[in-house]
């Protein structure tokens, strides 16, 4: 059944029966201190009193729903007012609730009421309307902002006027709530009582302590709030200064440089450094810092990550680590000489945040300060918000640089399909086209000379190797890209790999260079697969006889480095390289005269084949000239074989 409308105010009709009584302006933060303050004199007294509160909303309700179980286990007559919204009901349990229908005029008002032999207190207060704004919010049944609300009424000791309010709420009460005509008489009766007992002094000492206290904690909590904007403010500003750092450039060097500076002037730290590293790290460089003036530079030093407790925490929890005091930290304890190191460089306290980016390190950020305690509340949560933006940076840095190396290769893999294209239609076409013409004069001429024939099967034959060469070039240096290649290592003489790789010479003497080999009797074994390292001799080898004159000289010359490493060297005193093309001659299908205008025919895989050799053995491979007409030296290295236990 629903219940009956009523929409007059409590206000009102108090101020109407007491017509001395002025109302006062109240804000929601004075009426929730006082009805704290009111509620804890019940708790901490002796008394059974009456007790009525109206809390317009059940949602006001439900915060101090537990308060008042602990207050009706002091007295009986409990009565608790609200607009339902959810659950709340008519109901007996601990004590009365009483859901009046959300039109009622009590819906607007804050209503608290204790009336006991010893105490008495009334807050009769309806919430003042602030225009069409908030007209429109409870329409809907939203309350405005918390500390916007503002209210009129009555807060008094006086028993005389609590007890006529009491009058008022139980005669309210009893409307809705007919069938609780028994229990709200012995509420009257402790009304009557205490019209009849007359004014009573009341303490108001207690009751001002819990003011008191309330009010303390309430602006305690404003300054927190005011705290905690602050810190968001700096958190928000510093993030934009980063981001529009980010959105100007890409470049890792320029982002850090810009968050260590920002940063460091926003904490107010001595020192700023962020370093970028791996958690396996030993050390790192310091390229990136800021510092007051007069504090000692770490830039260009290596800081100690192996042996740091400081930076493992770090890592290890994924979370930021504030050191207040060097000497009171637990964590440099079992650690003195690290802490020492730190304090030699003029570092009382710090704070470390570990730069991540899905959980794998890409950096750290540190903060230093040569006094105990600078930190302010909120400092480890801004340098985390940094180090996030941070590494966001880093990492579309990083994509940004794989992006423009995978562009570089697609070009490079554009002109290595053009490469290949006019290559294998070259080198292909042009000796099936000489074996056709061979095998067709053969067939179509039985009176050919015997000596015809023979230079014809000769010229066949030598185009079909040509072929073969050229087939068997790619499909080397496919296994070798795709690692299908399985290595044999083992201690092998230089001398007898280079005389190998002469006796695969297909030329006649008669048509090469002179070949002189140079190597010291005492030259150490080599430890590499003899089968391609042979490979990568014979090509070198051949390369420079191709494009040396008959009169003109190669040499194969080696010697042990001090790197523990075989250096050796195919030097020829040919056409020479362009200095600007002495890397690009190892690229796939290079030709110095171009793919279809060269006089020493061959398919441009040989040096990118011996690259791939070489790298795979542990050794590098590079080439040297003066220029044009001055001679070319290939240079490769290969591990020494160590010598067998004694």
């Amino acid at each position: 059944m629903k219940s009956k409308v009523i929409g007059s105010s409590v206000l009102q009709e108090l101020l109407a029966a007491q017509s001395h009584l002025r109302s006062q302006i109240y804000f929601k933060a004075s009426l929730t201190a006082l009805s704290h303050a009111m509620e804890d004199q019940v708790l901490a007294g002796n008394d059974a009193p009456l007790i009525v509160a109206c809390f317009q909303r059940e949602r006001f309700y439900r915060q101090e729903a537990h308060r008042y179980q602990r207050i009706a286990n002091k007295t009986s007559q409990v009565y608790i007012l609200a607009a339902p919204e959810t659950e709340f009901r008519n109901c007996s349990d601990f004590y009365e609730t009483i859901a009046f229908d959300p039109q009622d005029g009590l819906s607007q008002e804050w209503h608290l009421l204790v009336l006991g032999f010893d105490y008495s207190a009334c807050l009769i207060c309806r919430e003042m309307k602030a225009g069409s704004a908030q007209k429109s919010r409870l329409a809907i049944g939203s309350p405005p902002m918390d500390q916007a609300r503002r209210f009129e009424g009555i807060w008094t000791f006086d028993r005389g006027i609590t007890a006529t309010a009491a009058r008022i709420l139980l005669g309210r009460i009893g409307q809705y709530r007919p069938e609780l005509k028994s229990k709200l008489a012995k509420g009257m009766k402790l009304v009557e009582r205490a019209e009849a007992h007359g004014s009573h002094p009341t303490d108001p000492a207690p009751f001002t302590d819990r003011l008191v206290t309330y009010l303390q904690a309430g602006q305690y909590k404003q300054i927190k709030a005011y705290r905690q904007i602050t810190i968001q403010e700096r958190k928000e500003r510093l993030t934009n200064s980063i981001t529009t750092a980010i959105r100007r450039s890409l470049d890792p060097s320029q982002i850090l440089t810009v968050a260590v500076q920002e940063l460091g002037q926003a904490i107010g730290s001595d020192r700023c450094v962020i370093y970028q590293c791996r958690a396996n790290d030993t050390s790192v460089p310091i390229h990136y810092e800021a510092i007051k003036d007069g504090y000692p530079s770490l830039r260009k030093q290596f800081w100690p990550l192996h042996k740091n407790p400081l930076f493992q925490q770090a890592v290890q929890q994924q979370l930021p680590v504030i050191v207040t005091s060097l000497g009171e930290d637990p964590h440099l304890a079992n650690v003195p000489e690290f802490a020492k190191f730190l304090g030699n460089l003029g570092i009382e306290s710090l704070i470390l945040a570990p730069v991540l980016y899905q959980g794998r390190l890409l950096g750290m950020v540190e903060l230093h300060s040569g006094q105990a305690c600078p930190w302010e509340d909120g400092d480890d949560a801004l340098v985390e918000a940094i180090a996030t933006q941070v590494g966001v940076a880093l990492i579309q840095a990083e994509a940004y640089a794989d992006l423009e190396d995978l562009n570089v290769q697609l070009e490079a893999l554009d002109r290595t399909r053009s490469n290949l294209i006019a290559i294998t239609g070259h080198e292909l076409r042009t000796p099936l086209s000489t074996i056709q013409i061979c095998l067709e004069s053969l067939a179509s001429e039985p009176d050919m000379s015997l000596e015809m024939r023979q230079v014809m099967l000769t010229t066949a034959l030598t185009d079909a190797e040509r072929m073969r060469k050229l087939i068997q070039d790619f499909l080397t240096l496919s296994q070798l890209e795709s690692g299908r290649v399985q290595w044999h290592p083992e201690a092998l003489p230089m001398q007898e790999l280079v005389d190998l790789a002469l006796s695969s010479l297909r030329s006649p003497k008669d048509e090469l260079p002179a070949i002189v080999t140079i190597l010291p009797e005492n030259l150490p074994l080599v430890r590499a697969d003899g089968e391609w390292l042979v490979e990568v001799l014979s090509k070198l080898i051949d390369n420079a006889c191709k494009f040396t004159e008959q009169s003109g000289e190669v040499s194969i010359a080696a010697i042990a480095n001090a790197a523990g490493m075989l250096e050796v060297t195919v030097t020829d005193t040919g056409r020479g390289i362009e200095p600007d093309r002495l890397e690009t001659i190892f690229d796939r299908f290079y030709q110095e005269e171009g793919a279809l205008r060269r006089s020493a025919g061959g398919t441009g895989l040989g040096l990118a084949i011996c690259r791939q050799i070489i790298t795979n053995l542990g050794g590098k491979i590079w080439a040297e000239s003066a220029g044009r007409d001055r001679g070319s030296q290939f240079h490769f290295t290969i591990p020494i074989a160590e010598p067998p236990p004694m």
